[in-house]
């Protein structure tokens, strides 16, 4: 039997159908109802004439409907497209022109949007909407539900390790791009991911898989995930449900749409969750905010199921990951670096271990090149581009000039190269510095904004930060940071630039701060270096 998602699902559900695979709300589904659903799901797919490698686009929430789409996508061998919830009408229409999607699943909440669109997209074969309290808006649309209980479910297939599974980049660089994958490689990295968790040894099969998940849940020794990021990103539903459902493991999304703490602290007490996905300090902050506020009114949360706390995509600073540590002391703290297009290191910190900022072990198959294809030796301080080996992705999909680009071969070894720059230390190690497209020539100097953000953000008073280049006569660019303050905090803009000049180099420093609300970020705690910079540019206008 092949190693594909969808395989693996169906006979983790034949060893332990009666046990818990999805919560979101009072809505709880077993591992046979989720499979049935899906399956229900995927007829539908297959009757309005969908086959394998057709798009289906995910224009949801998260929920257990975004999984058991997901699922259904898998089952009859066709390409879940994530469409990010915040695109407006045009964004939208090109993400589901470019993917060439076939079906729609949305929330009734974005129909105004998708009614406005359709007519547009003529490859569109099938609409269903999942009622979230307007629905009806879009006349061709079937309901999730009627949809489900209206099919028998899909017979199970045979499947082929080369099927494709997609990943739209949130397009920072450019318009977002589908990042190919085959669902073999992925199915078996996550494995060698997930079953370790458990203290089991990786499995090689599917019905391997059962057995060693039917073993893990009867001693009561399972993942219970909660996804803080959104499942419409690689964060979230790599780390935050792909990986432990591969193990067998329950998967609990919130219900509020953006990151409510104290709902999420709340489930894992009830839920006794033992893995949290978080997004770096723009998540971490908030939570720890939430444990201490509880704790001084007298009711704190029970936080000792908690096993793992997996980060990726942002900064993590060393002193945010160490209040987590003073307030859960058992949890181990993962900070992966990693992209859509590849993963390239790891950090990993636990309470009596000293936490790091922007410090990796690399993978196995991460090297550090120079532009002319050396690599960077050990402690030389050259910089260079970060390149991840192993699963490498296939391509873009429909854009050859920037696959060819961002995978290449060097010395017969095939890489992804996302864009992030390094140097390697002494112990073979990565020091991060952000991405090259972000760095900021600034007085014949190069900066990069990570190291400057995290070092504003060390500043008392100061609660987030982002840092823009912004044209200036003199330097050519300005370092210019935007910041929020912690509640009830004063500090000003001379009082960070002296902090940081105290940290980094002078060059380094911030020429001007300007403060805001809110550091402008997307659902899953990434930059929105555009919104920053205008910001930036609104403030010292």
């Amino acid at each position: 039997m092949e190693l594909h998602f969808a395989t693996v699902w169906e006979a983790i559900t034949d060893q332990i159908g009666d046990v818990t695979a999805l919560v979101h709300g009072d809505v709880r589904r077993s591992w046979s109802e989720f499979d049935e659903r899906s399956a229900r799901l995927a007829a539908a797919f297959v009757g309005a004439g969908l086959g394998p490698d057709s798009k289906i686009g995910l224009y949801l929430y998260n929920g257990n409907e975004y999984l058991e789409a997901q699922y259904a996508a898998f089952k009859m061998r066709g390409v879940a497209v994530n469409v990010n919830y915040r695109y407006l009408d045009d964004e939208l229409w090109y993400l589901l022109d470019n993917s060439d999607s076939e079906a729609l699943v949305f929330h009734s909440s974005l129909a105004d949007r998708v009614a406005r669109v359709i007519d547009r997209l003529p490859k569109l074969k099938l609409l269903i909407e999942v009622d979230d309290g307007d629905a009806g808006r879009v006349p061709l649309a079937h309901a999730f539900e009627t949809v489900v209980a209206g099919h028998d479910p899909m017979a199970r297939v045979t499947r082929n390790e080369d099927d494709i599974y997609m990943l739209y980049t949130g397009g920072t660089t450019g318009m977002p791009k589908g990042v190919m994958y085959a669902v073999g490689g992925m199915t078996a990295g996550y494995l060698t991911s997930g079953f370790p968790l458990l203290g089991l040894p990786v499995p090689g099969s599917p019905s391997e898989v059962g057995e060693l998940v039917k073993q893990a849940t009867d001693s009561n020794n399972r993942l219970i995930s909660i996804p803080c990021a959104p499942l419409m990103h690689g964060t979230g539903i790599w780390l935050g449900a792909f990986i432990p459902m591969l193990a067998g493991g329950q998967v609990v999304t919130m219900q509020n749409r953006s990151l409510d703490a104290n709902e999420l602290l709340g489930l894992v007490q009830t839920e006794r969750a033992t893995n949290l996905t978080i997004v770096g300090d723009a998540f971490a902050k908030p939570i720890i905010k939430a444990i201490d506020d509880a704790k001084d009114a007298g009711s704190p949360y029970d936080t000792s199921s908690l096993k793992m706390i997996i980060s990726s995509g942002v900064m993590f600073t060393s002193e945010v990951k160490e209040q987590v540590l003073d307030r859960i002391e058992q949890v181990v703290i993962v900070d992966a670096m990693g992209s859509t297009e590849g993963a390239m290191g790891i950090s990993m910190s636990m309470k009596g271990l000293p936490p790091s900022t922007a410090k990796f072990s690399q993978m196995p198959d991460t090297k550090v090149f120079t532009d002319d294809g050396r690599e960077v030796q050990p402690g030389s301080g050259e910089v260079g581009m970060v390149a991840a080996g192993g699963n490498v992705p296939l391509g873009y999909f429909k854009d050859e000039e920037k696959t060819a680009r961002t995978f290449r071969v060097i010395d017969g070894v095939r890489y992804s190269f996302p864009g992030d720059m390094a140097t390697v230390n002494e112990d073979g190690s990565i020091n991060l510095l952000g991405r090259g497209s972000q760095v900021i020539n600034t007085g014949g100097e190069k900066v990069f904004p990570e190291e400057v953000e995290e070092a504003v953000k060390r500043v008392p008073g100061v609660q987030d930060c982002l840092v823009v280049g912004v044209d200036d006569d003199k330097f050519g660019q300005a370092v210019t940071a935007v910041a929020s303050r912690v509640e009830g905090s004063e500090v000003d803009e001379a009082t960070v630039i002296a902090d940081v000049k105290t940290q980094l180099a002078g060059f380094k420093a911030p020429k001007r701060v300007v403060f805001v609300t809110q550091v402008p970020r997307a659902p899953n705690g990434k930059a929105d270096y555009k919104a920053a910079k205008q910001h930036a540019l609104d403030g010292i206008a």
